[in-house]
């Protein structure tokens, strides 16, 4: 599979870091951003690049070449084939697609130079032909949706809804940002409408006609079930402004790039919500009863920051009692989310059981009214958490404020902490997620 890597951007909000290279090859422990990347794909079997360069793009060339050579900072081969499409006019992020289309002639990785990560790319393009769709994005959530651009997608996955940062959007909502990397196939290229003679000549306000991925290429696709999102929680960050730089930077310092790829054992802290998240208000059914308990966005906030998964895992028999529907319990954690936001804060999953055993309820659900394997204190939610993140559960916490909580912890294989004075065997006993934070979590 092909990968194209956009490496034309001019950098001017990361100007103060670097004003005399290019945005890619400002360095990171050493290393140019771009050549991260590259290892990154190189070491899962991407090795046929097609780069496009502008600004500066002759010190890209200059230090890659073909891709055949030895980088000069490791004095490893760098293992890849590269071409080049350098830019003479600039061609909006997107523009140069369609003069390299010719050698897109199956599903390819497009990327960004400027971006950190290390993700499992062939986790990522098995999803992408799982689906079956002409596009996939990499989602996730991040600290700040309130001014990111948003992707609502339905339970397939399949993106129903593309809000850019201007769109008016839903008074609550989930937590789920598009990461700038997609697997995309060509079709999309001929599709879209654009005539590719007309891309970089002048149009008739004497400027070149540019194409923007997501507005013309991407944002159409929403709602036509050939756009798919993929979520995961593995490091990816746009490094484009100094504060972002130097933030990235101290994550590489910490392991915490290569540490969140899905190829490594993850850790996590497991949440319920009732009581531990939000206040305790019996079984809840009303959004406007949803509130935050105190210092519960800060102790996620610092949950996320020190490499954890934060996960959600949450008995919800008021389904199965037919007291609340699944779209309203989407709604409150939309709500639960977006309050999270707000604060910097976000949670990597959410996971719910919908199940009741006992029958006899006014308007019950008769299909949901049974002894299932995900209600705690089974480990049932927990376990699938596990194989969708490949958490190392001896690593991780469950953290609640019932006796099931514990239980389902202990049954998962986790540490536990409870939030109250019982003691039901935990291996901790706190007065707040917060309190747990500061105590067991350094």
């Amino acid at each position: 599979m092909k990968t194209v890597i956009m490496a034309g951007g001019r950098g001017t909000r990361i100007s103060s870091v670097a004003s005399d290279i290019p945005k890619p090859m400002i360095k990171i422990e050493g290393k140019p951003v771009l050549e991260h990347e590259l290892e990154c794909l190189c070491d899962q079997g991407f090795t046929d690049i097609i780069m496009t360069v502008s600004h500066l793009g002759n010190i890209i060339m200059d230090y890659f070449g073909d891709g055949t050579g030895i980088s000069p900072v490791t004095g490893k081969p760098f293992g890849v084939h590269i071409e080049y499409y350098f830019e003479k006019e600039p061609l909006g992020n997107a523009g140069a697609l369609f003069k390299i289309k010719d050698k897109l002639d199956s599903d390819f990785l497009l990327l960004n130079a400027d971006a950190v990560f290390d993700v499992d790319f062939n986790r990522f393009v098995a999803f992408h032909k799982q689906h079956g769709g002409l596009v996939t994005l990499f989602t996730h959530p991040n600290s700040h949706p309130y001014d990111s651009g948003l992707i609502i997608a339905d339970k397939n996955a399949a993106v129903e809804q593309w809000l850019a940062k201007e769109d008016d959007r839903p008074e609550y909502y989930r937590n789920r940002v598009n990461a700038g990397l997609h697997v995309i196939n060509p079709h999309v290229l001929e599709q879209s409408g654009i005539d590719v003679g007309k891309v970089g000549t002048m149009g008739k306000n004497g400027k070149p006609i540019k194409v923007d991925l997501d507005r013309q290429l991407l944002k159409p696709l929403a709602g036509t079930e050939k756009m798919f999102c993929y979520d995961s929680p593995e490091y990816v960050k746009d490094m484009g402004t100094p504060d972002r730089y130097y933030s990235v930077c101290e994550d590489y310092k910490a392991g915490r790039v290569s540490g969140k790829n899905l190829k490594n054992k993850q850790k996590a802290i497991f949440l319920d919500r009732d009581g531990t998240i939000n206040k305790y208000v019996g079984f809840l059914q009303n959004i406007d009863e949803f509130e935050l308990l105190d210092g519960v966005a800060d102790a996620i906030k610092k949950i996320n920051a020190l490499g954890y998964l934060a996960v959600v895992v949450t008995n919800q028999p008021v389904i199965a009692r037919g007291e609340v529907s699944f779209d309203e319990l989407e709604v409150i954690h939309n709500k639960m989310e977006t309050l999270l936001g707000k604060d910097g804060a976000y949670l990597d999953a959410i996971y719910f059981c919908p199940h009741h055993p006992h029958k006899g309820y006014e308007g019950e659900r008769p299909e949901l009214k049974f002894a299932c394997d995900c209600r705690k204190p089974k480990p049932g939610m927990i376990l699938k958490a596990a194989q969708d993140f490949n958490i190392d559960l001896a690593q991780s916490w469950m953290i609640g404020d019932g006796e099931n909580d514990i239980k389902a912890g202990k049954n998962a294989g986790c540490q536990t902490a409870l939030i109250g004075t019982d003691d039901f065997g935990q291996t901790a006993t706190v007065s707040s997620l917060k309190n747990f934070v500061e105590q067991y979590l350094k």
